[in-house]
């Protein structure tokens, strides 16, 4: 059955699900100024792109743009990015490689700059990796960057240079503005879009904030029943008299799945974790005697998913996880000699399934070999499951 999935995975993964990420009405605007309405395939770019895949139409061929010809493209009310040749600090902010200096340490660099409002006041992100640098300009003026820097102080302690709060403090005025509002920003994207919405808001303009168009729920909990069939088998190495196959037993289960959706990639990522609630009972006889198997158990499965998307209300996922698991009340049985106190170790999963509107769900999940008897050293034994796992999601 493992060989079964593990080829059911290649075919999914070969295939490539060529519709997964779709092309999105948008534009794109020339160095000569002109503006080309095409369709833009939206990755949604965790790092600032430099170049974007469109077509002209929809059933033709498509080709790339580079940073070297366009100077601004955009997908209709989901993303903007404007090229720009800017200052920018890439001081490091690991504790292990700051910089001694106070000061950012500016090169000019010529990005894709993601707009995040875009008002009387702009703001706008580059990003690489786990570096983050935000930007603004008012009006027409030349876009600078925001200056945050952590540095390393003369008495081995970390300071923190705050200059983009007089940045904003003495470019973007608003009455309503108190100087303990500014004091009270820090460097992240969320506190710094609210201030410059409210202060487009203040000199009467209106806003475009382009993360209230991004998918805001990056959090979905979803309860899921299942049917789990289950083998065991128990082996002792000093008398094999004992050794018994379970064989093969259908049960029930039933789970609670937290997944949180990781805001890039075009929510492709998630990370999943679903306690649940399975049982195995069987009974064998063996060398005129019975032995029972009474295993129950909450399992806690903690892993990573993958999202191959089909069409706007299809998609197909892949996920791993790395099983706990805890027994109670849960033992071996033997009519005559010594019962064995069933107590498990951890192991993996590995699942594919099919997702319809974002409610329901199905998947197909093997786990691999679980030791029930770890405390014994003359007992092993192995514990297969081959689940069948419905979903629905409460929100």
């Amino acid at each position: 059955m493992k060989k079964q999935l593990l080829f059911l995975l290649t075919i999914i993964l070969s295939s490539n699900c060529y519709s997964q990420i779709s092309f999105y009405k948008g534009y794109f605007i020339d160095n000569t100024n002109q503006k080309t309405n095409c369709l833009i395939k939206n990755i949604d770019w965790k790092n600032n792109p430099t170049e974007f895949e469109y077509k002209l139409f929809e059933n033709s061929v498509s080709e790339k743009a580079t940073i070297k010809s366009i100077k601004e493209f955009g997908i209709d009310d989901i993303s903007k990015y404007v090229r720009s040749t800017v200052n920018i600090d890439r001081s490091s902010k690991n504790i292990n490689n700051l910089s001694n200096y106070k000061n950012p340490v500016f090169k000019e660099e010529e990005f894709f700059l993601k707009v995040l409002v875009e008002g009387k006041a702009n703001l706008y992100l580059f990003e690489d990796g786990n570096l983050k640098r935000y930007f603004f300009n008012k009006e027409n003026s030349a876009i600078e960057q925001l200056v945050f820097k952590s540095y390393k102080t003369s008495n081995n302690k970390i300071g923190k240079n705050n200059r983009f709060k007089n940045q904003l403090w003495n470019n973007l005025k608003c009455p309503n503005f108190k100087i303990t509002k500014i004091e009270n920003l820090d460097y992240q994207k969320n506190d710094l879009i609210d201030f410059f919405v409210e202060y487009n808001e203040c000199n009467g303009e209106k806003n475009i904030n382009y993360e209230e168009n991004q998918k805001k729920d990056l959090f979905n909990l979803s309860i899921r029943p299942g049917f789990n069939s289950s083998s065991l088998s128990i082996q002792n190495s000093v008398s094999s008299s004992r050794n018994t196959d379970f064989e093969s037993e259908f049960g029930f289960r039933f789970g609670i799945e937290a997944e949180f959706i990781m805001p890039f990639n075009k929510n492709k990522w998630s990370l999943i974790i679903e306690p649940t609630y399975q049982y195995f009972k069987s009974e064998k006889e063996i060398t005129n005697q019975s032995v029972k198997a009474d295993y129950k158990s909450i399992e806690i499965p903690v892993g990573i998913r993958h999202y191959f998307f089909l069409n706007e209300n299809s998609k197909i996922f892949i996920n791993g996880s790395f099983i706990i698991d805890f027994s109670s009340n849960s033992i071996i049985d033997f009519s005559s000699g010594t019962d064995l106190e069933i107590k498990t170790r951890n192991n993996q999963a590995f699942g594919i399934g099919y997702k319809h509107n974002d409610k329901y769900s199905l998947e197909l999940r093997y786990q691999t070999s679980r030791e029930i008897l770890g405390d014994y050293i003359s007992w092993s034994s192995d514990y297969n499951t081959l689940s069948v796992i419905f979903g629905y999601s409460l929100f």
